[in-house]
């Protein structure tokens, strides 16, 4: 048995030293990184807003018609997605959650206000895959005379999807025979300049509705001065990447309604009571 002092020696010691071998005996073994792994962490969007997408630059149709960006631009503003059409779950799912998104925004219709644009990212993408991926979308949103015109499927080669995924910031990677790539709704202006960027592949509908009364400066829908009213009490929170209700502007609304009512109720008393204190007329 080692003498009390001695021991108590040691354990300082090995109390000592604890902090410098804590961190290696918390770590573990060594692993090597995963090159995947460093590849998905570059699958990001780095945003851009009011960077104008190129409008020259050209891709095909889901009917197989060679077209140009310019073609959907300057009627209303546009809902641009990046998917590819052989993606196996994210991209159906999101297509389903923008259609069904796009069939709650009351007073807003895709025929008249707004039209959808994706981009397929697979520069080796078929047509006739393009085609069956339009056709399974298109059948989300019945009712939409020309679905070949408001939810547009465009393919190309690699040069004019690598410039406009350059152009908005989408970053994306090949990752064997898939692609890893953000879940994001980018909403263009009339004119194609980038307004706001919609993350995750379920959208909230007002967040939608404001985006897009926001791109198009109000000019859209059914009531100009609902989107004016809309647009007074939500901000863009550029944290929580969501639109929240700007407590400010929602107090100065309420304070000048108070004011006017209060203005009404003293003119209603006036009226009623106010000749009563006036002094007699002659004759009276």
């Amino acid at each position: 048995m080692l003498p009390v002092r001695l021991r108590r020696a040691n354990i300082l010691k090995f109390l000592a030293f604890l902090p410098l071998i804590l961190p290696a005996l918390l770590a573990g073994p060594a692993v090597a990184a995963d090159p995947q792994d460093e590849i998905l962490m570059e699958v990001r969007v780095d945003e851009k807003l009011g960077a104008t997408v190129p409008r020259d630059l050209p891709f095909t149709d889901a009917s197989g018609k060679a077209v140009r960006l310019e073609k959907y631009l300057g009627n209303g503003p546009v809902l641009l997605t990046l998917n590819y059409y052989t993606c196996p779950m994210l991209c159906p799912l999101t297509f389903r959650s923008l259609a069904a998104t796009m069939g709650q925004l009351k007073g807003f219709s895709l025929e008249r206000d707004y039209r959808v644009v994706t981009v397929s990212i697979d520069p080796d993408e078929i047509p006739e895959v393009a085609r069956a991926k339009a056709d399974e979308t298109h059948a989300l949103i019945p009712g939409v005379r020309e679905p070949d015109a408001r939810w547009v499927f465009l393919y190309g080669s690699a040069e004019p999807i690598r410039r406009l995924a350059e152009t908005v910031g989408y970053r994306y990677r090949k990752v064997g025979r898939e692609f890893a790539h953000p879940a994001v709704t980018i909403v263009l202006s009339p004119g194609g300049t980038v307004s706001r960027y919609l993350y995750g592949v379920e959208i909230d509908p007002r967040d939608l509705k404001l985006a897009l009364i926001e791109a198009s400066e109000g000019k859209i829908g059914a009531s100009s001065a609902g989107n004016a009213l809309l647009m007074y009490c939500f901000r863009y929170d550029p944290v929580g990447k969501k639109y929240i209700l700007y407590a400010r502007n929602i107090m100065k609304a309420a304070g000048a309604v108070t004011l006017v009512l209060l203005a009404g109720f003293l003119v209603v008393l006036w009226r009623r009571y106010g000749g009563a204190g006036r002094p007699p007329g002659k004759g009276e």
